[in-house]
């Protein structure tokens, strides 16, 4: 038993969503695309799960978030994809993949060969087990990761109403789940073993402030330890948190924000990894011409950076979709994905972005006790990341072009100074054209559209020079013959 397609996407999370999109915009004929889930439901907007689904009032509910509203486009329901002739295989689990055979087997025995395979398999929440820790199958211990999480740990949250949460983790999900469960009048304490939180991107400065932020809404911190094990009752639930500081908090539920793993299993052997995922070139092609990989499970070559990285957002997951499609597509009109790093966050009344790289030395610009500020980060003499919290939609746009720019910084004190109004400037100024590679015939010039590098356009200069000159000299010798 099987069925054949010529194009499959593995994984049901956002990366799949914003391909299949871009799939039908490029003329893909009904039948020719399935995406293949373990999720029961089509692909949804993940970022919903940790902000607006944990709201206590007019909660985010599907189909609300379904892919792909997050950059405005229509909203793909499970209507959309049978509209488009998109086959959904959900609620299926893939057993193995023979990447040279070009085929898939489900854990029912079904086979699905395709002719193009995009992985968009992401990554699953790392657990307590990985860490020498038991106690992720208690009722009011909670990950989240996926939709049956999101909703495991509304129904925990519904059932601890002025109870005690405990947090493990100081990233991405502690801090935004921290943020829903304080606003669903629970009272909450962070523990992490780093000395702030979102060690991973803020600086201490920066770091301090959400802090105190966090605090003024009842949220406590346990910094510098980590969780030992748990204290249950006689039906199994946990009632008490121990730390390896030897400190013991009261818990009601618990809610484990741990990191993340790619789910790169199925390929390893097969595939190249690398930086913890499948390595991938400016196309998205794999080490296999036949297979792209898109989204967290993809380690691709980041141009700003100057080296290859995995990155955990939904931003890198939609645009590397987008990018992988058109590559797949129109081989011959796609270039190298060029990403600019983009990661943001919204808890209470703050948001923030930021766009490129946190290394070298960071510059933090404006009012620390007021709602907007921010930093750049320098490295060699140039400006490599913007963090900005507060700001309106010209002035993130700004930043974003700034960092993508990478323009020369001599004097951070003078930087500092200038603050926002940096970024503001250096993304108004008139950038130069790109310079256009020239070559001449027998006809005459002939104009291609590739950039040249500058030696280049040297060369080309000094080539045109050359043509004038002679042409000069040989019409004046003509006369005189």
């Amino acid at each position: 038993m099987g069925r054949a397609f010529v194009y499959v996407i593995l994984g049901g999370g956002v990366a799949a969503g914003y391909a299949a999109l871009e799939f039908t915009r490029r003329g893909v004929s009904p039948g020719e695309l399935c995406i293949i889930s373990e999720e029961p439901v089509a692909p949804y907007e993940r970022p919903a799960l940790s902000k607006g689904f944990l709201l206590p009032e007019s909660p985010a509910r599907l189909p609300s978030f379904h892919t792909c509203v997050g950059a405005n486009e229509e909203r793909l329901t499970p209507k959309w994809y049978k509209e488009h002739g998109v086959e959904l295989v959900l609620g299926t689990r893939v057993k193995s993949v023979d990447v040279r055979r070009k085929k898939l087997l489900t854990a029912t025995g079904e086979t699905i060969s395709y002719k193009i395979l995009l992985i968009a398999t992401g990554a699953r929440a790392l657990k307590l087990e990985e860490f020498g820790l038991n106690g992720s199958e208690a009722e009011n211990v909670c990950y989240l990761r996926d939709l049956a999480d999101a909703n495991g740990l509304v129904n925990a949250m519904q059932s601890c109403a002025g109870g005690n949460a405990v947090v493990i983790g100081g990233g991405y999900i502690g801090m935004e789940c921290a943020a829903s469960l304080a606003i669903n009048k629970i009272n909450v304490t962070m523990v992490f073993p780093e000395v702030h939180c979102m060690a991973r991107l803020f600086t201490p400065r920066i770091a301090s402030y959400y802090e105190e932020y966090y605090q003024s809404k009842g949220i406590k911190f346990v910094k510098g330890t980590v969780l030992s094990s748990f204290e249950f009752d006689s039906n199994g639930k946990v009632t008490a948190v121990n730390l390896r500081d030897g400190n013991q908090l009261p818990a009601d539920l618990v809610v484990v924000g741990i990191g993340i793993r790619p789910n790169t299993s199925l390929f390893e052997g097969q595939l190249t990894l690398e930086k913890g995922g499948i390595k991938v070139n400016g196309k998205l092609q794999t080490s296999m011409d036949s297979v792209y990989a898109v989204g967290d499970v993809a380690a691709f070559p980041v141009k700003l950076c100057g080296e290859t990285r995995r990155l955990e957002h939904v931003d890198s997951a939609r645009k590397s979709a987008k990018h992988a499609v058109a590559a797949i597509m129109e081989p011959e009109k796609s270039g190298e994905f060029d990403y600019l790093p983009f990661f943001y966050s919204r808890v209470f009344g703050l948001s923030w972005q930021f766009y490129g790289d946190n290394v070298g030395e960071a510059v933090h610009f404006g009012d620390f006790s007021g709602t907007t500020f921010g930093a750049y980060w320098i490295n060699k003499g140039h400006l490599v990341g913007s963090f900005l919290e507060g700001g309106t939609k010209e002035e993130y746009e700004a930043i974003a072009t700034a960092t993508k720019l990478k323009p020369p910084v001599e004097d951070l004190t003078e930087l500092e100074q200038q603050g926002l109004n940096f970024a503001l400037t250096v993304s108004k100024k008139p950038q130069p054209a790109l310079p256009i590679e020239v070559s001449h015939s027998i006809s005459g010039l002939i104009i291609l559209e590739k950039p040249a590098y500058a030696w280049h356009a040297t060369v080309g200069v000094v080539l045109a020079a050359s043509i004038a000159g002679f042409a000069y000299w040989y019409g004046t010798r003509r006369k005189r013959w």
